[in-house]
C-alpha cells in the first residue's frame, strides 16, 4: 500500500506538469491543449451517462445547449460570464431533464435512436430561428472571461495558457464531483441498474429515475464543456455539435474504455494526439475517419476493453513485484 507522503509526491508531479505543460508548446499546441482539456470534461461526462447501460447519440447536441445558454445568458442578459457558465450547464441539464421523459419510454437501440431525433430537433431549432439562436451562422461575439490578477500571474482570457489554466480547474473540479457520485450509493446504484437492472427493479429502485438522474447529471457537465468552449472561441453555430462531433465522443468512449474514469481521457488524449500532431504533421488531416474507424475496428477486436486495460495491466504486474521484493 502507498505511504501517504508517495500518493502526495505524486499528485504533486502531476499537478506541475499540469502547470509547465503548455509552456514547453507552440501557440498553435496550447490552443489544441484548450480544446483537449474541455473535450476530457465532454467525453468524462458521457461516461457518467453509460454506468446505467445507456448510450446516447445527442450529447453533442447537450454540449451546444450549454454553449447557447450561457452565451445568451452574457449577451441578451448581461449575466456575468462565470456565472452564465453555471447557467449553462443547469439549461442543459434541465433540457436533459424534459427529455427524459419521452427518451427513457425507450431503451437499448430506441434509446439510441431517440436521442439522435431529440438533438436533431434541437439544432433545426437552432437553425430556424434567428431570434435568439442566430439561425444558421449562429452566434458571435459572446462576451470572454474578465480578465484579472493573481499574485504574479495575469489572466489574460484571449491567451490560451491563461485560460487553459482557467479550463483545467474548472475540469478537474468537475471530474473530482463526477468521481465522488460514482463512489457515492448513487453511483453504486448506477452500476446495479446497468448490469442488475431487474434485480434492482425488485428490489426497490426506481430504474427509470436512476437512468433519468445520470443522464440529467451528465448532461450538466457537457453543457458546463460547452460553456468553456463558447466564451474561448467567442462563436458558436449549429454545425459546431453535429453527428460528427458524437461519432468522436463515442470514438473516444470505447477506444479508451468505460470501466474507469481515466479510461475516455486516455481515448481523448491518445486520439488528439494522433489527429492534431501526427495526421496534421504529415498532411492527411482529412484522413481523419478513416484513421479513426480503423482505429475503432482495432480496439474492439484486440482491445475490447479499451486503452484502459493496458494500464491496468501495468499497475498489477508494479503490484506484484513490488509483493515479490517484499516477500
Amino acid at each position: 500500500m502507498r505511504s501517504f507522503p508517495g500518493r502526495a509526491g505524486v499528485w504533486l508531479g502531476f499537478l506541475a506538469l499540469l502547470l509547465l505543460l503548455p509552456h514547453a508548446l507552440s501557440y498553435s499546441q496550447q490552443e489544441i491543449l484548450v480544446f483537449l482539456t474541455i473535450n476530457i470534461l465532454l467525453v468524462v461526462s458521457y461516461r457518467l451517462l453509460t454506468l446505467t447501460g445507456e448510450w446516447s447519440l445527442g450529447h453533442a447536441v447537450i454540449m451546444g445547449v450549454g454553449a447557447y445558454a450561457s452565451a445568451l445568458y452574457t449577451k441578451e442578459l448581461g449575466i456575468f460570464v462565470p456565472a452564465s457558465m453555471i447557467l449553462g450547464a443547469c439549461t442543459a441539464a434541465l433540457v436533459a431533464l424534459v427529455l427524459s421523459y419521452p427518451l427513457f419510454r425507450m431503451k437499448g437501440f430506441y434509446f439510441l435512436i431517440g436521442s439522435f431525433a431529440a438533438g436533431e430537433i434541437i439544432r433545426l431549432l437552432w437553425k430556424r430561428f434567428r431570434e435568439p439562436f442566430g439561425g444558421p451562422k449562429g452566434l458571435k461575439r459572446i462576451d470572454p472571461m474578465p480578465d484579472f490578477d493573481i499574485a504574479v500571474w495575469r489572466f489574460d482570457f484571449f491567451e490560451p495558457v491563461s485560460y487553459y489554466y482557467f479550463a483545467a480547474a474548472v475540469v478537474g473540479f468537475s471530474l473530482w464531483l463526477m468521481r465522488r457520485i460514482e463512489r457515492s450509493p448513487v453511483g453504486l446504484t448506477f452500476h446495479a441498474v446497468h448490469w442488475q437492472d431487474k434485480l434492482a427493479e425488485a428490489s426497490g429502485v426506481n430504474v427509470r429515475a436512476y437512468r433519468t438522474l445520470a443522464f440529467v447529471i451528465a448532461s450538466g457537465f457537457a453543457g458546463l464543456s460547452g460553456a468553456l468552449l463558447a466564451h474561448y472561441i467567442g462563436a458558436v453555430n449549429p454545425n459546431m455539435f453535429d453527428l460528427e462531433l458524437m461519432v468522436f465522443i463515442l470514438t473516444w468512449t470505447i477506444i479508451g474504455g468505460t470501466a474507469t474514469i481515466y479510461g475516455p481521457v486516455i481515448g481523448c488524449i491518445a486520439l488528439t494526439i494522433i489527429n492534431e500532431i501526427v495526421l496534421r504533421e504529415i498532411g492527411l488531416e482529412q484522413m481523419r475517419p478513416f484513421v479513426y474507424g480503423l482505429l475503432l475496428i482495432v480496439s474492439v477486436l484486440f482491445l475490447p476493453k479499451g486503452l484502459e486495460s493496458l494500464v491496468q495491466k501495468g499497475l498489477a504486474r508494479v503490484a506484484r513485484a513490488k509483493r515479490g521484493e517484499e516477500s
